[in-house]
């Protein structure tokens, strides 16, 4: 069983009103699937809502503090929305250890796992914003994701690996690379895609992921390791 939630809010410093709310956050589809008949609601509409608020709050910080280019800081922005992001964002809150999951997938911990956790940061945050406002939110998201800015910066993570594979391939080939879906697999709620990246008819890059986007960005990062 998962901790008792008051622990995780003692953690955040928060006190919700509804505590439903955060239990809700934190439901995995996969738990009332093997736990038929509880009244509980899973997670994804809160995640649904949760990556709203995310995005917005992210959007009009980057907005008011920084003069850069659209394109620019729309970079910036999805190094800080991405599943890998949100789900070290989880871990290092300890949201695993609050899950409810099903007993198949308490014990996967494969790429899958850190999906379900980055959709839990999400729900966390659509959470925390219907039951304690829109400030919280920001606050959280102050606390937990906006931090890890400069050393995104530092690094230059933002750099989006489409783009610059395709800058690489037409500067060198003359050639646009396109991405094609190879296969697709699993549930509606929790598809892997697996996506390949061309020059013309060459398969240059293979990547999987639980989004298009993700694998598509995967599979420019894989090609841009073999041209560098």
């Amino acid at each position: 069983m998962p901790k008792d939630l008051p622990l995780l809010e003692q953690a955040l410093n928060l006190k919700f009103k509804d505590s439903t709310l955060l239990q809700k956050a934190l439901t995995h589809r996969s738990y009332l699937n093997e736990n038929i008949g509880l009244n509980l609601e899973h997670n994804e509409r809160l995640e649904f809502l949760g990556d709203a608020v995310l995005e917005f709050v992210i959007t009009e910080y980057l907005y008011t503090h920084y003069l850069r280019p659209e394109g620019e800081l729309t970079n910036w922005r999805a190094s800080l929305v991405n599943s890998d992001m949100l789900a070290k964002v989880a871990t290092h809150l300890n949201l695993g250890d609050y899950l409810y999951l099903s007993k198949g997938e308490n014990k996967d911990e494969s790429r899958g796992r850190q999906y379900i956790l980055a959709n839990a940061t999400e729900a966390l945050i659509g959470a925390i914003y219907l039951d304690l406002g829109i400030n919280e939110a920001k606050k959280f998201i102050g606390n937990y994701i906006l931090t890890r800015l400069p050393y995104i910066l530092e690094n230059q993570l933002y750099i989006d690996p489409k783009s610059h594979f395709q800058e690489v391939t037409q500067e060198k080939t003359g050639i646009t690379p396109h991405y094609e879906v190879m296969d697709e697999s699993g549930p509606d709620h929790a598809k892997t895609f697996k996506v390949g990246v061309y020059l013309n008819s060459d398969l240059i890059g293979v990547g999987t992921g639980y989004s298009k986007q993700e694998a598509e960005f995967n599979a420019a990062k894989l090609a841009l390791e073999k041209w560098q």
